[in-house]
C-alpha cells in the first residue's frame, strides 16, 4: 500500500472516530443548557431515568423518536416512576429532536 492511501485511509479513520464526539459533546452541552440534567444523567437516574436506559428501553422501537420529542415538549409521566417530567417550554421542536436523537444513540 503507498503511503497516499494509508495516509487517506488514517485520516478516514481518525475523522470518523473525532466527528462522533463532537457532535455527543455538543448535544450534551445542549442538554446542560436545556436544564435537562438537572433531572437527567447520562448513566445514572437522578429524577429522571439516565439517558443509557431510555436509549436501551427504546433501541428497537421506530417511532420513539416522534414520541419522545412530543413528550419533551408536553412533558409526561408514568413510564419510569411517580415524578411526573415537566413540559420543556423553552426547548423548541428542533432541539428537542436533536436531546433526542442523542438520547437514542447512547443504546449499547
Amino acid at each position: 500500500m503507498n503511503n497516499t492511501k494509508l495516509h487517506l485511509m488514517v485520516c478516514a479513520l481518525v475523522t470518523g472516530a473525532i466527528l462522533p464526539l463532537h457532535d455527543a459533546r455538543a448535544d450534551e452541552a445542549l442538554a446542560q443548557k436545556s436544564g435537562c440534567l438537572a433531572c437527567h444523567s447520562v448513566d445514572n437516574k437522578i429524577v429522571g431515568p439516565a439517558y443509557k436506559d431510555i436509549a436501551e428501553k427504546y433501541k428497537d422501537d421506530a417511532g420513539a423518536a416522534d414520541r419522545l420529542t412530543q413528550k419533551v415538549l408536553e412533558g409526561g409521566g408514568g413510564v419510569w416512576g411517580e415524578a411526573p417530567m415537566p413540559p420543556n417550554v423553552l426547548v423548541s421542536k428542533d432541539d428537542a429532536r436533536k436531546l433526542v436523537e442523542w438520547i437514542l444513540s447512547l443504546h449499547k
